[in-house]
């Protein structure tokens, strides 16, 4: 709740401090009171922009823009408009890593054409975890998820040194759009970083979520500077704390335009999923 402190009676105007009146202060209340039940009722939901199937079909023109998307969550996953970058949100800030490593914060006005997020709230805390690959991590995030519970959306992040860690990014695609395992064939840019710091943040989709998503876990980095990141195809850390939250609500837009009613959601994509995810 809101503790207000409320100024001294103006009898002159019948202003609150000369400035609010008791009205106005009335509608600022509620206001802020409908912003934080909004922000509560959305802490527990995982919002996805459009289906990791469509993207994959060539579908990169934006949904939603950057600055709407931040109403639905402060940390997750995704891309942008031409598939321009992997995008990283953390700690309410949008960063876009460019398809030669760099790391830029994404303009309020740029557009989203598949994206997760959710306003992060850590349920789980474990400190001083080690792994030596991609497949290390993945053993320890889902013991959590089969003591918690596989059928529930987690969002986690990785925070500390990255021994090793290699991530690629991509070039923007330009009409006609190729299917995406097509561009990342040519376009796909990879690097490899040493001690780095940063913060890796993880999707988990239960294996229900095949034909929306991709089931499983999807990695994307930053580094603590905010200079490098990508989405993540191998890792190793010493020393990192990993936080995770349990999600038990989803929801989703989709455009409604011909170019999205026209594809073939449907066609099973598992191959050409697992090869751009390559981990």
């Amino acid at each position: 709740m809101y503790n207000w402190k409320i100024p001294e009676w103006n009898r002159k105007n019948k202003n609150l401090g000369g400035n609010l009146t008791v009205k106005k202060l009335i509608a600022i209340s509620l206001m802020l009171s409908l912003l934080a039940g909004q922000a509560y009722a959305l802490s527990d939901r995982l919002f996805q922009v459009a289906l990791l199937q469509s993207l994959m079909q060539g579908e990169y023109d934006g949904v939603i823009t950057v600055g709407e998307l931040k109403a639905y969550g402060d940390t997750g996953i995704g891309t942008f408009q031409s598939v321009n970058g992997e995008m990283i949100v953390l700690d309410g800030v949008v960063y876009r890593a460019l398809w030669d490593g760099s790391v830029e914060v994404a303009s309020d006005d740029e557009t989203v054409p598949f994206s997760n997020v959710t306003f992060f709230d850590a349920d789980i805390q474990k400190e001083n975890i080690k792994a030596t690959s991609f497949d290390d991590v993945k053993k320890i995030l889902n013991a959590i998820v089969d003591e918690h519970g596989r059928n529930q959306f987690y969002m986690a992040r990785i925070d500390g040194v990255m021994s090793s860690i290699l991530v690629r990014s991509e070039l923007a695609q330009e009409k006609p759009y190729k299917t995406l395992d097509v561009a990342l064939k040519t376009d796909q840019r990879e690097f490899t970083y040493e001690n780095i710091r940063g913060t890796v943040v993880a999707l988990y989709c239960p294996d229900y979520m095949d034909g929306l998503n991709t089931y499983g876990w999807h990695l994307h980095f930053v580094s603590e500077d905010r200079q490098k990141g990508g989405h993540v195809l191998n890792l190793s850390f010493d020393n990192a704390k990993l936080s995770m939250d349990i999600i038990s609500e989803f929801s989703m837009i989709v455009p409604n335009r011909e170019s999205f009613n026209d594809k073939g959601l449907s066609l099973n994509m598992k191959e050409a999923i697992q090869q751009v995810e390559g981990n």
